[in-house]
């Protein structure tokens, strides 16, 4: 029996990872995709272990179109489709600080990489989609697009911008195209976050995250596989009458109304 298959960019670690691993233990052979070789085969290894299903290690940089087209070449070579595009690579430190020390090299490398290099990554995936009448696009913004924490927040906001226009370009085909902001999510990153945070303010690391929680209604940090649940959804028949949206999935932490 053909399973569909699901494309995941930043798949080596962290909340793309998981996603991998949720969707990798349902009904997808799964493609992994990073720029770091040795931990992309590292995670291959662990997701083989775990899934059952087929999993394929792709190193490619989102921003390089070549290297994007390469992948997306590989997959129809291997599977004869693509089902699912899963947006998550990006860089992991935010742009923020006062405007003057800004490096606008870096800000720009920032949008290059989450917000073209999805761009990059569709218009490689959507022909594949287009022929099947069918796919699923998901686009991992973040919260800073909320708020004006950082100004790397541009990219979240640029990121369901893209959505949106996406969306209503690739309905007619069956295709459906969402965002997802993740909020307060224990990574890595996360929690080298927390003791920078902590040895800023000379305190614990406990009593840092203890202060973030306090703030969250649900009253604790998510887990990256609550991520991978959502897209499942998403990707899944069930999911198949939303399309445009952007949607949170912070345990209440943003407080806005979004209509």
């Amino acid at each position: 029996m053909t399973r569909p298959v699901a494309v995941i960019t930043g798949g080596s670690a962290g909340i793309g990872y998981a996603i991998a691993e949720v969707l990798g233990g349902g009904d997808f052979d799964v493609v992994i995709v990073a720029r770091n070789a040795d931990r992309l085969e590292a995670a291959k290894a662990r997701l083989a272990g775990g899934t059952g299903h087929k999993v394929v290690a792709v190193p490619a940089d989102t921003r390089d179109q070549e290297q994007v087209d390469a992948l997306m070449a590989l997959v129809l070579d291997q599977f004869g489709r693509i089902d699912v595009l899963v947006n998550c690579a990006a860089n992991p430190s935010a742009v923020a600080g006062a405007v003057e020390a800004v490096q606008s090299e870096r800000l720009l490398d920032d949008l290059n990489t989450k917000v073209v290099g999805y761009v990059r990554c569709a218009k490689a995936a959507v022909p594949a989609m287009k022929a099947q009448r069918q796919g699923r696009i998901v686009n991992i913004g973040g919260l800073t697009g909320r708020g004006s924490e950082s100004l790397s927040g541009l990219r979240n906001v640029a990121v369901s911008h893209l959505t949106k226009t996406l969306a209503d370009e690739l309905g007619p085909f069956g295709i459906t195209v969402n965002a997802i902001h993740p909020g307060i999510v224990r990574t890595p990153h996360l929690d080298e976050l927390f003791e920078e945070e902590a040895d800023k303010r000379r305190i614990g690391v406990d009593e840092v995250e203890a202060g973030f929680v306090e703030r969250i209604p649900i009253r604790r940090v998510l887990t990256p596989a609550e991520i991978g649940m959502v897209v499942a959804f998403l990707v899944s028949s069930a999911g198949a009458g939303i399309t445009g949206e952007s949607i949170a999935v912070d345990g209440g932490y943003s407080r806005g109304v979004y209509l």
